[in-house]
């Protein structure tokens, strides 16, 4: 699964949609104390070093909002959560491929100095006087690039640091080190703005990522394969395809992008609030962050056990309602410890509503697409902060401050509503282990792998009474076979024999065609196919059609020279 992000979208805390790719990898082995994966050096180390420099991005996003906030316009305070989100929206996907194709340790280490490099610039140009809010705006944007390239780099390098009987205890330790980070890294960026400014912030942010490349040059990787089992381009087509037609992936990415719309204002809005309402200074602003965290922490460990006794639907209710609460209260308490409170509400219903999108997102991907998938609700994730920050951005400037968090939080409660009509799916029905269903080709030619397109056809026949039960299935056929590769699909009937069905796929590639063979179908799908299966008499029967031209015929053995044969 995807790590926690910590900054790819600072303000929302994106750090509660992701866990470290593998979290489902392992589920009979010991899992040992809470604390065991830091016994590993490398563990400890690379988790502290991340730590600190997660600490670095909170403090860019408060410089840049506390640079803004005196602005008369609402919307441009609000965009530099856009800013920031805009990055991973656009480059997630791209980024988990890249981390597939080339050095972990590498790519982390020319994102620190990216880091230390736009830290440094902020920072000069804020103490010179020459930072428009234009500049505040593409700095963040430049910032959350960088973070979009760490966040799948580290994600699926925490397999390498632990053993596999401690990964989902380094998991927990992670989403810690991401909410400690969330609380620590605005209050220290509220009091050094408070103290000395907003460029020392910037200046201090640069150094925060000293420790990370530090223990980056010291820690020798282990070698290990570094090429991409396919293209880039190809990859990210496929990744999309599986989630077109995977109906549940679909609904939690809808179900996730409604609750963050309306979550969003509070992270666009809350520099707003501190200001305007409470009237708070960069220090006070800087708590209200760490009160989000201190919830969110307890959420991470509170929730555990809240979780096995509720259903993924009443959790994100659950949740919706008290972050409705929350953001209602933040307008309407107007007393700055009592906001302090509904803070702390805040941050944990966060931490319920997302840890179980991303939860119920990994137990339904297979391990084949499991990366791209994540990074695909990564994308629905971020996209959802983008159009929120402008939305509620312009609702405060053609109203209020208070009519915005009030809409926002009315919308919150709609979700609700929402949830009762297209309910989450129950993941207890899908098994994303591989499943080798499909016996090997039976072909009388080599082809290959970079050959195609390649069409299959399946004959099935079926009785005149079974036929209803029949397409009912197909339909579930059809997705299955469009989700692992295939980029067309039909049903025909045929006209001389009305029991006689004909499925057609086609396949880009040979090679794609294999893979549906090797690995992509799950025990999920298995169950899927045969219920078609079970109903054609005489068995179906499958064909492999190629372009004429395709391959080479093989030479039985009889034929070859007997030097050949011997």
């Amino acid at each position: 699964m995807l790590r926690e992000l910590p900054s790819a979208v600072p303000v929302a805390g994106l750090a509660w949609c992701h866990t470290p790719t593998g979290a489902l990898m392992s589920t009979t082995t010991t899992e040992g104390s809470a604390l065991a994966p830091f016994k590993r050096r490398a563990f400890l180390w690379v988790w502290l070093g991340v730590l600190v420099a997660s600490m670095a991005t909170w403090m860019q996003t408060v410089g840049a909002q506390w640079l803004l906030v005196q602005s008369p316009n609402a919307t441009i305070v609000a965009l530099v959560q856009a800013a920031a989100s805009l990055p991973m929206m656009l480059l997630a996907l791209p980024s988990g491929v890249l981390a597939d194709a080339f050095d972990k340790r590498r790519i982390l280490l020319s994102v620190q100095a990216a880091f230390m490099v736009l830290g440094v610039s902020m920072a000069v140009l804020t103490a010179t006087s020459r930072m428009t809010p234009g500049l505040v705006l593409l700095f963040t944007v430049l910032w959350g690039a960088a973070v979009a390239m760490q966040l799948p780099t580290y994600q699926s390098l925490i397999p390498e640091l632990v053993r596999r009987e401690h990964l989902k205890a380094a998991i927990r330790l992670d989403m810690v080190s991401v909410n400690v980070s969330r609380a620590a890294g605005p209050a220290l960026a509220g009091f050094i703005i408070a103290a000395f400014g907003v460029p020392e912030a910037f200046g201090t942010a640069a150094l925060l990522v000293l420790p990370l490349t530090a223990i980056l040059l010291v820690w020798k990787r282990p070698k290990g394969s570094l090429a991409s089992s396919e293209p880039f381009l190809h990859a990210l087509r496929t990744g999309g395809r599986f989630a077109w037609n995977e109906p549940a992936v679909k609904r939690i990415f809808t179900r996730c992008f409604l609750f963050v719309l309306g979550g969003s204002a509070m992270w666009a809005l809350l520099p707003l609030v501190a200001s305007q309402e409470l009237g708070v200074g960069a220090s006070g602003f800087g708590i209200m962050f760490t009160a989000l965290g201190i919830g969110a922490v307890i959420g991470a460990f509170g929730l555990a056990g809240v979780k096995d006794s509720v259903s993924a639907n009443q959790m994100l209710a659950l949740s919706s309602v008290v972050f409705a609460a929350g953001l209602a209260g933040t307008v309407l308490l107007g007393n700055y410890w009592l906001v302090l409170a509904s803070l702390v509400f805040c941050g944990l219903a966060w931490m319920g509503a997302v840890s179980t999108l991303n939860s119920d997102i990994a137990l339904i991907l297979p391990v084949w697409v499991r990366a791209r998938g994540l990074a695909l609700m990564v994308m629905m994730f971020t996209s959802a902060q983008v159009v929120g920050s402008v939305l509620w951005g312009q609702v405060t400037d053609a109203f209020s401050l208070r009519t915005a968090m009030l809409a926002a939080a009315g919308l919150l409660l709609v979700t609700v509503v929402v949830g009762l009509l297209w309910r989450m799916p129950d993941t207890q029905g899908f098994d994303p282990a591989a499943s080798y269903i499909w016996n090997e080709a039976d072909m009388a030619i080599e082809v290959d792998e970079s050959e195609g397109p390649v069409a299959v056809s399946v004959d099935y026949w079926i009785a005149l009474d079974r036929q209803e039960e029949f397409l009912a299935a197909m339909e579930q056929v059809r997705r299955l076979k469009l989700r692992t590769g295939a980029t067309r699909w039909e049903l025909w009937r045929d006209g001389a024999d009305p029991t006689h069905f004909t499925e057609v796929f086609t396949i880009a590639t040979w090679g794609e065609h294999l893979k549906q063979h090797q690995g992509r179908l799950t025990a999920a799908d298995e169950r899927i196919e045969q219920v078609a299966l079970r109903l054609s008499d005489p068995p179906a029967r499958a064909t492999h059609l190629l372009p004429p031209g395709t391959g080479a015929p093989k030479l039985a053995e009889s034929t070859l020279p007997e030097w050949v044969a011997n």
